[in-house]
């Protein structure tokens, strides 16, 4: 067997495998013997046709027969020959050859890209410093509070903060428009649920009262038919109630499912607590994303398009699954190019992960994995009950075990970069700006 092998773009390669005649009809014979002994053809009883018969009838068949058997092993042969790691399934192309010279195709395929980690030396990651402060918790009370809000109504002018129950009618160009009417609707005003100044034209109304609102729709308006166009909406003010926020009690703590012994002040430490958690995992989550990044930027690489494309299938096949969890339908069009460069990225960050494990020695750590699944485990009514089923569901340990090993290398990762720990509080963290705000403030 000859072997080639040519590199053409990026990890493409084109492996040339000739095989030697006498190995090809040697197999080419095997064959025709195997057909011989079962096929029947009028005249003769099975099994006694002459080969030279069959051949005559099957010779054809029993060579592309064979040449496939024989590329589906020399492939293989070949690939460990040449040292190559191929990255997906080939594309064969056989070439012609003479009868008396064998066989000979094709192979083309893309290899795995080889991994070289980089210094991360000079690399800096930010790790963000912050508490729960007295501020933060009253202010995440007052959140709860708010989900429980009830509305009184009052006789008075509605102000902001305020849910006004309203009827109305929206007219284009004096004509009535689809979906610009109905009858009954709570509004809070000062939500900004509603078109650029409907609510506040609304503020001063008492139950009882009608007005009229000269207003334009704005430019990006989910619907184009009123994208951009003036509008005219009479609303009928049927009641104006004001918000009540109830009382931290143990009833307020019942409704949350908050069980403890302290009342009050359990419910606050509980709240504290979980607010704790919460930010601890914000910001490991913030660092893990800054390691990830690092080892993408200072390790660039070139991977497999087979490879992406796969991840991207993958990728998009979860997101209708998801999509179709919610209601939207799972027929719903989703062309696999809006994946792609995130299946780059999982698909480059899953190689240099590898390669970070593999040469630094990293080995699971099993004492870490069985304190997240304990972690888990205690928000449940039966925390014993939910660490069997992850002992005992090889597909859920595995998620938890890769999620371990994962942290294994932002630890690593840390101890290679700068880290500069950077002050800052609980909303900072939980609630970041949004990036494009961020670079606009620079």
């Amino acid at each position: 067997m000859q072997v080639s092998v040519e590199s053409s773009e990026g990890l493409e390669r084109r492996m040339t495998v000739e095989l030697p005649a006498e190995k090809v009809n040697e197999a080419v014979e095997k064959r025709l013997k195997e057909i011989a002994r079962t096929v029947r053809l009028d005249g003769f009883r099975p099994g006694k046709v002459p080969l030279s018969v069959v051949r005559k009838r099957f010779a054809n068949d029993a060579k592309q027969e064979v040449f496939g058997d024989l590329v589906q092993s020399s492939y293989f042969e070949a690939l460990m020959q040449e040292k190559l790691n191929p990255a997906g399934e080939p594309s064969i192309e056989p070439l012609d050859k003479g009868a008396d010279t064998g066989m000979a195709y094709v192979a083309v395929f893309e290899v795995m890209p080889e991994v070289v980690l980089n210094s991360l030396s000079d690399a800096t990651i930010k790790r963000p410093v912050a508490e729960v402060t007295d501020e933060d918790m009253a202010e995440m009370v007052e959140k709860l509070r708010k989900q429980r809000t009830t509305w009184n109504e009052v006789d008075r002018e509605a102000q902001d903060g305020d849910q006004i129950t309203i009827n109305f009618k929206g007219f284009i160009d004096g004509e009535a428009f689809d979906g610009g009417s109905a009858e009954g609707v709570p509004l809070e005003l000062g939500s900004k649920g509603m078109i650029a100044g409907f609510e506040e034209g609304l503020v001063g109304a008492k139950a009882g009262e009608s007005r009229t609102l000269e207003l334009t729709f704005p430019e990006s308006y989910h619907a184009e038919s009123l994208a951009g166009k003036p509008a005219t909406f009479e609303v009928e003010v049927t009641k104006v109630s004001e918000a009540a926020l109830p009382e931290v009690n143990d009833e307020f703590i019942k409704a949350f499912g908050i069980n403890t012994e302290e009342g009050v002040d359990g419910f606050y430490k509980e709240i504290r607590g979980n607010m704790a958690r919460e930010l601890q995992d914000k910001i490991r989550g913030l660092v893990k994303e800054q390691a990830m990044d690092v080892l993408l930027e200072v390790n660039p690489l070139e991977v497999p398009k087979a490879l992406v494309q796969r991840e991207a299938r993958v990728l998009m096949e979860q997101t209708k699954n998801n999509l179709a969890q919610g209601g939207q339908g799972s027929n719903i069009n989703l062309p696999v190019e809006l994946f792609e460069d995130q299946a780059k990225k999982r698909v480059s960050l899953g190689l240099i992960i590898a390669e970070v494990l593999s040469t630094n020695n990293i080995e699971l750590d099993e004492g870490r994995v069985r304190e997240k699944i304990e972690q888990f485990a205690q928000s449940y009514e039966d925390p014993q009950q939910v660490i069997d089923y992850y002992y005992n569901n090889r597909e859920q340990l595995a998620g938890i075990q890769n999620l371990v090993l994962e942290e294994q290398v932002v630890d690593w990762v840390l101890d290679q970069v700068k880290v500069e720990d950077s002050e800052t509080g609980f909303n900072a963290v939980m609630n970041p700006a949004p990036k494009e705000a961020e670079a606009a403030d620079e």
